[in-house]
């Protein structure tokens, strides 16, 4: 395993971390806790000492997990980072509220890195107005979390607006070589590192959509490699190809990512990649432009659907469909598999959906034409 200082402070974290929100699942439903204990102290185990959640992961059960596998003396070998639900927050007593929530579900007496979760403008908003950054400090004289960040959703002024305000620790924010100029992209990844800030980033492999098998065109610009790396190796080596990252986040829910993930980042160092190479993913990126029809990375915001859509699960089917030339399959996964009473054609157009949604996607729209496609196709 690889490390990197955090920003400013004079500690070392791994430049792999390890995200709660996608721990492996029962049929059921239930997260596997057993495996997942074995995942995260394997992790561990092979360096990893940042380990990711936050307070609606799994239901509210990821904390509970995560307090479980660092027993027997594996809190002493991590740093934990959790998040204040801002959107729960409606006084400045729940703020403490909260946070005693948090440690009391991880069983730990103090959170390593404390992040505001998911801001963008409204919620920042509302974080002033309650005076978050007293509380903050507040929580940090006393103990109870160690480094003060934000996690990210939105544009690049409002994340500017917001790293310009206070001394902060940290960010997470969004980034892979499909969402460069997205959110805080690139130009956000270089003004936090500016300002001595340790950057964590999520969502390094969309999804998971970098990661898999990709489809011929796609292929054949990676075999036109002369060093040859699996497609979430390409990725991730991408990000870490970059001094200015500091830990990579993956949700790695089996066994076979994990010893996948270590393996690369034990051997991928800053300005590994040849200009060839990254003239090599600028191709690839920006074909797979050519074929997505709807950016949705998963993170499953929306899925509090007053009608129960699905929309993750439409949205993956209609992605896979048009980008995998695998339409037969989608169609009949969402004929036979999706509740007529559930698809995309009952959406009522509420936009609740969208109030939610990090990418700012117009997931009403997006459905219409997910049902066309998948039904008519």
């Amino acid at each position: 395993m690889q490390f990197r200082k955090f920003g400013k402070h004079n500690i070392q974290v791994s430049t792999l971390g390890f995200g709660c929100m996608r721990y492996p699942l029962m049929p059921d439903g239930s997260i596997n806790e057993k495996e997942a204990i074995s995942q995260l102290r394997k992790a561990v185990d092979n360096g990893v000492n940042y380990l990711d959640t936050a307070y609606v992961y799994h239901g509210g059960k990821s904390e509970v997990v995560l307090g479980k596998a660092l027993k027997d003396g594996y809190r002493e070998k991590t740093y934990i980072a959790d998040k204040m639900p801002i959107w729960n927050v409606n006084t400045y007593e729940d703020f403490d509220r909260l946070l005693n929530e948090q440690l009391d579900r991880l069983d730990v007496e103090y959170i390593d890195f404390y992040l505001l979760h998911a801001l963008n403008k409204d919620t920042w908003d509302k974080c002033k107005k309650l005076d978050v950054i007293k509380f903050l400090e507040s929580a940090q004289k006393s103990g109870k979390i160690k480094f003060i960040g934000f996690s990210f959703h939105d544009d690049i002024g409002t994340f500017k607006d917001i790293v310009d305000y206070y001394d902060w620790d940290f960010c997470q924010i969004q980034y892979n070589y499909m969402d460069e100029y997205n959110q805080a992209g690139i130009e956000g990844l270089k003004h936090a590192a500016n300002k001595n800030m340790a950057v964590i980033v999520m969502e390094p492999l969309l999804g998971g959509k970098l990661a898999i098998a990709p489809p011929t065109e796609v292929q054949q610009l990676w075999d036109s490699s002369i060093e040859k790396r699996t497609p979430a190796e390409w990725g991730l080596s991408w990000l870490w190809n970059q001094p200015e990252v500091t830990v990579v986040l993956s949700g790695m829910n089996s066994m076979e990512q994990l010893d996948e993930n270590i393996k690369i980042a034990s051997k991928v160092s800053p300005d590994l990649l040849t200009d060839s190479e990254k003239e090599l993913i600028k191709k690839v990126k920006s074909k797979f432009n050519e074929l997505t029809k709807v950016s949705c990375t998963g993170c499953r915001y929306c899925i509090q659907c007053p009608k129960g859509i699905d929309i993750p699960r439409i949205f993956g089917l209609y992605n896979e469909a048009a980008m995998y030339n695998n339409t037969k399959n989608s169609s009949n996964v969402y004929r036979n598999e999706i509740k007529k009473e559930n698809n995309a054609s009952v959406c009522v157009e509420c936009g609740k959906c969208e109030n939610v949604c990090p990418q700012h996607l117009k997931i009403r729209q997006h459905l219409k034409d997910a049902h066309e496609y998948l039904i008519v196709k």
